[in-house]
C-alpha cells in the first residue's frame, strides 16, 4: 500500500472514530498495523481535545509485537530521564565486579545521592550481596464444605506433590514446582505453590502452572471442593504482606558493607555512631511507631527507578521495596545491610525486551537468559540490593548532617 493509500485509510479510520462507528480498541484490526493504529489514536485525540502529542509520538518502540504483549491501545510512549550511578563494586555469588547502574527517575537529587552512597561503599571495598531464597509463588483459593475436607485436601496435595510437579512440567519449560505451603482458615484452603522460574520474574509461569494444578485437582481429587480463583491473595502479589516479608517471594536478597570511618568522614562528613543512631531511631523505632511493614528509609526510590529503567513490573515495587536496614558500629567502622525479602525481578519476559530497557540490562551484563538459566536474574538481584544499600547509606548520612533538604532545594526543585 502506497503512502497516499495509507493516509486515506488513516483518515477513514479517523472519520469512523469521530462518528462512533469504530472504537479505539478496533483500530489495529481495521488498519492492519499497530503502528498505524497508534498514529490514528493519537491524531484522533489531538483533534478531539485540541492538543499536540508530538513528544508522546517520539519513540523507538515498534508496536508490531508489542501490542498484545506489553500494551493495548497505544498512542506513543512516555520518556523518563535516565541516569547512572557508579562504579559500584559488588562482591556477590553472581555479580562480581564494578557496575554502572541505570536509574530512571524524575526526582532531582536521587541519582546524586545514591551515587554518593555508591562512592563510599566502593571506596570501602564494595558491597557483598547474597540471594538467600529464590521462589515465585501463586496461591489459589479453594472452597470446601468443612474444615475436615479442607484438611483432607491439604494432605492430598502434599501427598501428590510429585504428580503436581509433572503437571507443571507439561505446561512450562522454564518453571519448576519446588514447594507448597498450605493454609486453612475455616473451610477455605490456600495452597501457596512455590516455583523456580529461571531468569523470568515468573508471575506468568506461576499463574499458568497453578491453573494447571487446579485443573488436575478438579479432575483427580474426589472430595467436595471448588477452585474459586487461581489467585487467593496469599501469594501475595502487588500488595505489602507479612507472608512475603517472612517467607520471601521472588528473590530474598541481602546486601551488606563495612564502610570505613575515614570514608564516612571524607565522603559524607559523618561518623559510624551517628549513622547507626539515626538508623535505629528512624528506620527501626520510627517505622515501628508508624506501623510500617517496611523498616527502611527510601528503598522504594531505588527499586522503582531501576524497575522503570530495566522493564520490570513497576506495580511490584510495593512488595519488592519492603526492606530491613540494619547498622552496627564495628571496630570503629560502620556495618550496614539491606535485606529485601520479596524482590521480584527478571531479565527475560515482560518489558525486559523493549529496546531501551534491554540496553539498560545489557549495561549491567544481565540481558536475556543466563548460562546456566536463572543466573542472570540472580546477578541482577544482587546488583539491585547493593544499589538500594547505597541509597540507604546516603539518606541516613544526609539526614545526620542536615543535607537532605539542601540537596533537594538545590537539585530537586521543579519547574512550573
Amino acid at each position: 500500500m502506497s503512502n497516499e493509500e495509507l493516509g486515506l485509510k488513516v483518515e477513514e479510520a479517523l472519520s469512523k472514530l469521530e462518528s462512533g462507528e469504530l472504537s479505539i480498541s478496533k483500530l489495529d484490526q481495521f488498519l492492519g498495523n499497530p503502528n498505524l493504529a497508534a498514529l490514528a489514536r493519537r491524531l484522533f485525540l489531538e483533534r478531539k481535545y485540541n492538543v499536540k502529542l508530538t513528544s508522546i509520538a517520539s519513540t523507538v518502540i515498534d508496536f508490531v509485537g508489542v501490542v498484545g504483549h506489553n500494551i493495548e491501545n497505544p498512542i506513543g510512549a512516555v520518556q523518563v530521564p535516565l541516569g547512572v550511578v557508579g562504579p559500584l563494586r559488588v562482591q556477590g555469588d553472581y555479580a562480581k565486579g564494578d557496575f554502572y547502574v541505570p536509574i530512571a527517575t524524575t526526582e532531582g537529587a536521587l541519582v546524586a545521592g545514591v551515587n554518593r552512597g555508591v562512592k563510599a561503599i566502593t571506596a570501602s571495598g564494595g558491597a557483598r550481596s547474597k540471594v538467600i531464597y529464590d521462589g515465585m509463588t501463586r496461591a489459589p483459593i479453594i472452597w470446601t464444605p468443612s474444615v475436615s475436607e479442607a484438611y483432607s485436601l491439604a494432605a492430598w496435595i502434599k501427598g501428590n506433590i510429585d504428580k503436581l510437579k509433572e503437571e507443571v512440567r507439561s505446561v512450562t519449560r522454564h518453571g519448576e514446582l519446588i514447594d507448597v505451603q498450605t493454609y486453612v482458615v475455616g473451610n477455605i484452603i490456600w495452597p501457596r505453590f512455590v516455583f523456580r522460574t529461571g531468569d523470568a520474574m515468573g508471575m506468568n509461569i506461576a499463574t499458568i502452572a497453578s491453573d494447571r494444578i487446579c485443573r488436575h485437582i478438579d479432575e483427580n481429587y474426589k472430595g467436595e471442593h471448588r477452585c474459586v480463583s487461581v489467585s487467593g491473595n496469599v501469594c501475595s502479589d502487588k500488595k505489602p504482606s507479612q507472608i512475603n516479608k517472612l517467607l520471601g517471594r521472588g528473590k530474598y536478597v541481602v546486601a551488606e558493607a563495612i564502610v570505613k570511618r575515614d570514608v564516612l568522614r571524607d565522603v559524607m562528613r559523618t561518623t559510624p555512631e551517628d549513622v547507626d543512631f539515626i538508623n535505629k531511631s528512624k528506620n527501626l523505632l520510627g517505622n515501628a511507631v508508624a506501623g510500617s511493614p517496611s523498616f527502611s528509609g527510601h528503598v522504594a526510590n531505588i527499586i522503582a527507578a531501576i524497575f522503570i529503567a530495566t522493564g520490570q513490573d513497576v506495580a511490584q515495587v510495593v512488595e519488592s521495596s519492603m526492606a530491613f536496614t540494619w547498622t552496627e558500629v564495628r571496630d570503629e567502622d560502620l556495618y550496614i545491610s539491606v535485606t529485601l525479602p520479596s524482590l521480584e525481578v527478571g531479565t527475560v519476559g515482560g518489558g525486559t525486551w523493549l529496546p531501551t530497557q534491554r540496553e539498560a540490562l545489557e549495561l549491567l551484563g544481565v540481558a536475556g537468559g543466563g548460562n546456566p538459566p536463572g543466573t542472570n536474574a540472580l546477578k541482577f538481584a544482587e546488583i539491585v540490593a547493593a544499589t538500594a544499600l547505597a541509597g540507604e547509606l546516603n539518606l541516613l548520612a544526609s539526614q545526620v548532617t542536615g543535607e537532605l533538604a539542601k540537596a533537594h532545594e538545590r537539585l530537586g526543585r521543579g519547574r512550573g
